[in-house]
């Protein structure tokens, strides 16, 4: 074996840092970005943010001799000795920012209230009860059992064993029966909200009929028709005119009793606060042309830092001066790639607005479709940069807010030889469903049908694969009983 050297030529790629940071700004939502930047202006002091200052008065707004003075009294390092009877710091010194503009931030009470839980606020109610130290602890087991649509989803045997236990660790000697665990059920089932700690839905909708008024229409005919709810839920109409032996005219007028009551009283418990979305994109329309910019809100602007980059030598080699001159050149880096990012954004958010302009004024049965290769074809990108630009991004538009990947979809043939976009289909069967007779809903076939009518080529399959992503529920579902 013999050893020599000599010199290899090839061609490799390799992302550099600035390139690796450009790539992962562009997948950044506007949030995500803000704590970058956040991050980027605590651990580099030659990166600095342009505050937009709104001044009520400038110095250069006032004469010389006034600035001067002014100047004085804010460099005063002493308090006059000579002050006036009563008077107080604040005469004296005022908070005052260095731009003489207003308080950045007014100081206003707390308003903001904290949801309960369902099942805080049950227990806040059994609180105020007078049960004894063995029933709360009963009540605290049933009320750690129920689940989020509010109904027990333990068995009374569960709770039982769960209590004992309890009593156990306690060392207490006491003895609990399941009798006792229902009188405590009972006494929960008619807290606020009624109904809560059932054990199914016919439970629950009659413990809320009890504290209907008695001289309520059809309130008899309701309890009847809640025997049979198994019936009621499956939406068999004979049936049930035939076991509760109600007239049409009866039953039609329990079923809007029972639409009244609440059959998931803890759903109302769980509303999570609405995520409100900043959007990156506007889009307006001015003179029959559709424009598209960046909002500002979430357009940082950064700069270097003039005092420090001032300090910088040329020929300095020091650590001091190395470290100015690295944290600069990161500096105009990020900045850059944040620039290359909202370029790239604009410039993709453009090409969509251009494909889809028949959805901005018509709606989205007038969608086209479009896929990432398209787009990435017409702005000269990657398909992958294109991916990562419109990932949690949003636009906002005259109807509505839409993340950028909403305007992507892919396409059905038509019989015309043409294509179609799956978002377009979606709404048009939500559309027909809209629109159908409540006592006789379209099934897939009928849609499928009444979509070939209209010149698009779908399969019933793929209409249930759209009607189910719409939450759409099948037309034995849908049907009404009267």
């Amino acid at each position: 074996m013999k050893l020599s050297v000599g010199l290899k030529v090839a061609n490799s790629l390799s992302l550099t840092p600035q390139l690796q940071q450009a790539i992962r700004l562009l997948q950044l939502s506007s949030l995500e970005l803000e704590q970058e930047i956040q991050i980027q202006l605590d651990s580099n002091p030659l990166l600095e943010k342009i505050e937009e200052i709104n001044t009520t008065e400038s110095l250069s707004s006032l004469e010389p001799n006034e600035a001067a003075d002014l100047t004085t009294e804010l460099n005063a390092d002493h308090l006059p000795n000579d002050l006036p009877v009563d008077t107080e710091w604040d005469d004296i010194y005022t908070h005052q920012s260095t731009a003489l503009a207003s308080p950045e931030y007014e100081e206003r009470e707390d308003n903001r209230q904290v949801q309960l839980s369902l099942k805080e606020h049950i227990l806040e109610q059994v609180n105020l009860l007078h049960f004894s130290i063995v029933d709360k602890l009963i009540a605290y087991c049933i009320v750690d059992s129920l689940d989020d649509k509010g109904f027990l989803d333990t068995g009374l045997d569960d709770i039982l064993l769960a209590v004992t236990r309890l009593l156990q660790e306690m060392e207490s000697n006491e003895e609990v029966e399941q009798d006792e665990i229902i009188v405590v059920l009972k006494h929960i089932q008619r807290l606020d909200p009624i109904g809560v700690g059932s054990r199914n839905l016919a439970e629950c909708l009659n413990i809320q009929l009890e504290t209907v008024d008695t001289k309520a229409q059809y309130l008899v005919e309701a309890k009847k028709l809640l025997q049979y709810y198994e019936l009621l839920i499956s939406n068999d109409l004979n049936k049930l005119l035939k076991q509760t032996g109600l007239s049409k005219e009866q039953l039609k007028g329990a079923v809007d009793l029972l639409k009244t009551l609440k059959p998931y009283p803890g759903l109302e418990f769980n509303q999570q606060e609405s995520e409100y979305q900043v959007p990156d994109v506007v889009v307006s329309k001015k003179d029959q042309h559709w424009q598209v910019q960046l909002n500002p809100d979430v357009m940082p602007k950064l700069r270097v830092n003039s005092f420090y980059s001032n300090m910088i030598r040329r020929a300095d080699q020091s650590d001091d001066n190395v470290y100015l001159r690295n944290q600069m050149l990161d500096a105009k880096n990020f900045i850059k790639s944040i620039d290359e990012r909202h370029k790239t954004l604009l410039k993709v958010a453009t090409c969509i607005v251009e494909h889809q302009r028949a959805f901005l004024e018509q709606g989205a049965e007038a969608m086209k479709p479009l896929v990432l290769r398209d787009v990435a074809e017409e702005v000269e990108l990657h398909e992958s940069t294109v991916s990562r630009v419109t990932t949690n991004k949003y636009m906002l538009t005259p109807r509505g807010l839409f993340e950028l990947k909403y305007f992507f979809s892919s396409h059905v043939g038509t019989t015309a030889g043409g294509e179609a976009s799956s978002t377009a289909i979606r709404a048009m069967i939500k559309k027909l469903v809209l629109n159908e007779n409540p006592r006789k809903p379209l099934s897939d076939n009928a849609i499928a049908e009444m979509l070939k009518n209209e010149g698009i080529e779908v399969a019933r399959r793929t209409v249930a694969k759209y009607r189910e992503s719409l939450h759409i529920p099948s037309s034995s579902e849908r049907k009404v009983l009267i």
